[in-house]
């Protein structure tokens, strides 16, 4: 089975798209393949055809879909995730998926990460050790239903964030890499702050002085979303930005709710990246889906407050809005 030299052209084209920016084409070709890097020059210019045993390595290796080029004009769009394994390293293959997405996007000279906001972004709750314990403990409990968290409850004490600090700070620092924007509305904090409510109702939480220390994270996080969203630039809670501190751009949008789509430019292609099951996302490179989605953010954008860099008075309005969802929360508890 052999491609045409055409055919076989978009194919390399799109492969390297799948590849860091600062790999070489040639070199990840001729490895893969175990041959001479003339014999890769040749494949990828088209004087010799691949067969159907390297088109399946060059596939498998670099999770690259032949579908769209046996289907150019069909309506079907792929895309590639991962999900649930339900074993004990679930959460932690997770982690270090997000990190390979995050690494692959920051390879780019040129990237920017496009963030329709739904749910606070995971990253955003990185930021705060207890908060994102929290929030690995609620996810590994509820969510991938870890087996040894049935009857286990949640204690600030027994310090869920310490066996991913390692990887979560990792994350964090190539996040506060990429340049971001994120489209907000005063939703964005109801996901995180009902999870708090719900085991604090449920008993789920040791103790009420634990619950208290979480909202008062929240309140933290949103004291430093505020201050990215004024320098316009990303930082370390409670740091100043640094040289290497990505743009940050905030959206105000009051009527659009998000539904946490996530795009990312990388040099003159795009991915988007679909959420599914709570934590999993499903991403797609297909250029005429994400040419599409990419029109429509621009016109959510548009539409939208630009509270970061500017728009001090609504930024401020928004922020405090945010504070005071909290803080009625907080009185819940103290009542």
């Amino acid at each position: 089975m052999n491609l045409s030299s055409n055919l076989q052209a978009q194919f390399f084209h799109n492969l390297k798209s799948a590849i860091p920016s600062y790999a070489s084409l040639v070199d990840e070709v001729a490895e893969t393949l175990n041959v001479s890097m003339d014999s890769a020059y040749r494949r990828i210019r088209g004087e010799k055809l691949l067969d159907f045993e390297e088109l399946r390595i060059l596939c498998k290796r670099f999770n690259v879909s032949l579908d769209k080029f046996f289907s150019m004009n069909s309506n079907s769009i792929m895309f590639q995730g991962i999900t649930n394994s339900y074993k004990e390293d679930s959460f932690m293959v997770w982690m270090e998926d997000v990190l390979a997405q995050l690494n692959l996007v920051n390879s780019f000279s040129h990237k920017h990460v496009y963030f329709l906001v739904k749910d606070m972004p995971p990253f955003h709750h990185y930021y705060h050790p207890y908060l994102a314990g929290f929030k690995f403990f609620f996810w590994m409990k509820s969510i991938l239903l870890f087996e040894n968290f049935k009857s286990s409850k949640f204690s600030i004490e027994d310090n869920y964030f310490e066996k991913y600090r390692e990887i979560t700070q990792k994350i964090i620092k190539i996040y506060n890499r990429v340049p971001t924007s994120e489209i907000w509305n005063e939703e964005g904090l109801n996901t995180t702050l009902r999870q708090i409510e719900v085991y604090h109702e449920m008993g789920l939480i040791k103790n009420s002085e634990d619950t208290l220390t979480l909202y008062k994270c929240v309140l933290e996080v949103i004291d430093h979303l505020e201050k990215m969203a004024e320098t316009g630039k990303k930082s370390i809670l409670g740091h100043p930005p640094t040289e290497d501190s990505a743009e940050y751009r905030m959206y105000l949008n009051e009527i659009v709710l998000g539904d946490n789509t996530f795009m990312a430019e990388l040099g003159e292609s795009k991915i988007t990246y679909l959420n599914h099951s709570v934590l999993y996302f499903i991403g797609s490179m297909d250029k005429n889906f994400n040419d599409s989605m990419f029109k429509n953010l621009e016109n959510l954008m548009k539409r939208s407050t630009l509270i970061s860099g500017t728009g001090e008075k609504e930024r401020k309005q928004f922020f405090n809005k945010l504070r005071k969802k909290v803080e009625t929360k907080l009185q819940m508890v103290e009542v």
